[in-house]
């Protein structure tokens, strides 16, 4: 069994483990606080309970056995509203080691492989690293302005993809 590898699907500790590289690397960088990682943990185990692998996807990078990044496609609502992406994060372990772009193409083939017709995500200017990476596999930003769902007031921007 090979150290670094993308593996597919549920793993248990999932959502603790989600909402710590979330909740450790927003507070670090933009001081995000309690509100923010509390409702990464709530809105991904609501996920999780409703997961369904013939419409949803989940792509985690795990390094020694550990989760060190995720990515997740939630289907809910793909033939009205297009597929959400969602919980994209890289731990500090591997962050510029190309596990991102991996993990983004493995969530465009799955949506693909569904003939989803779109993919948008949220998420909040400043994320350069991140951005470049959706522009660089095709998703447009669609729509900016400042809110605060995050529990902290940002430049909120939209950004889709065309399948």
């Amino acid at each position: 069994m090979s150290p670094h590898k993308i593996e597919e699907g549920y793993r248990p500790g999932i959502i603790g483990r989600i909402a710590e590289l979330h909740g450790t690397y927003y507070n670090k960088h933009w001081g995000f606080g309690l509100f923010f990682e509390a409702r990464v943990a709530t809105d991904l185990s609501t996920f999780l309970q409703r997961y369904k692998n013939m419409r949803d996807g989940i792509w985690l990078a795990i390094i020694d056995d550990r989760i060190e990044g995720s990515i997740i496609i939630d289907g809910i609502d793909a033939n009205n509203k297009g597929a959400h992406l969602r919980w994209f994060i890289m731990s500090d372990a591997i962050r510029g080691q190309g596990f991102g772009k991996k993990l983004i193409t493995e969530a465009i083939e799955f949506c693909k492989s569904k003939a989803y017709q779109k993919i948008y995500l949220t998420t909040f200017e400043g994320l350069g690293a991140a951005r470049h990476l959706y522009e660089a596999s095709g998703f447009q930003l669609i729509k900016q302005e400042s809110g605060d769902q995050w529990g902290t007031r940002v430049t909120e921007q939209l950004f889709e993809l065309i399948l």
